[in-house]
């Protein structure tokens, strides 16, 4: 079994555009258009701002905020997932208020600050420091903003074929312990995995387990 984002076993294009991009040509759509449930959850109980969507994809969660009142910042290192998600916003009449951007993050990295830093599933089948972007992400968060990270915390059942990818599992107090965010600034306010029934075309539903870390910046002075 082949986890749907990691179709295929050659590793050998070290482009990770081009990757992404052969990723996002393959169907005319790959995720659902709706947004992510973890998401979902926890913005609703933020004040209202300037929210970064790291990773954005097809801009399911980027247009969700947007409808909510938030001004978004959407990243994306594939052409064609941005161009699937400015339609998105287009047709659901928010594209006045996302500004989506293209970055490989391992580069370059969006300008100012913000009140919601949200990243969902940031695993790739190409190397990639996970933990030195967080990092980088958690600095663009304001004072009093939140940082959400969701993981999966394993792969799928019956999963055989990871060990030719670049993919480490951890649990959700590692990925804390792994940003070494300083306590006088950060606190976590989640740290638990929860689990969903996932429903792929190709095998029976099954539980899969995810990561939910939400991190807060404490007010300076």
């Amino acid at each position: 079994m082949v986890w749907p984002f990691l179709k295929g076993d050659d590793m050998s294009t070290p482009d990770a555009k081009e990757h992404w991009e052969q990723h996002y040509g393959e169907r005319e759509r790959v995720w659902s258009g709706r947004v992510n449930a973890r998401l979902a959850e926890v913005a609703p109980e933020l004040p209202v701002g300037r929210a970064l969507d790291l990773g954005c994809g097809e801009g399911a969660d980027s247009v969700w905020l947007a409808e909510r009142g938030w001004d978004v910042v959407g990243v994306d290192i594939s052409d064609t997932a941005l161009q699937r998600a400015r339609s998105a916003a287009e047709a659901r009449g928010v594209g006045d208020r996302i500004d989506f951007q293209q970055h490989d993050l391992s580069q370059t990295f969006p300008d100012g600050e913000f009140d919601l830093v949200s990243a969902h599933f940031f695993h790739s089948t190409l190397p990639l420091d996970r933990t030195r972007i967080f990092v980088r992400a958690a600095e663009a968060v304001k004072p009093r903003g939140t940082m959400l990270i969701v993981d999966h915390s394993g792969p799928p059942p019956g999963e055989t074929k990871l060990d030719h990818h670049h993919h480490l599992f951890v649990r959700p107090e590692e990925v804390v312990a792994a940003l070494d965010l300083p306590d006088a600034e950060w606190e976590p306010a989640q740290t638990r995995v929860v689990e969903r029934v996932v429903t792929w075309a190709d095998r029976e539903p099954f539980t899969w387990h995810d990561n939910v870390i939400v991190l807060r910046r404490r007010s300076f002075g």
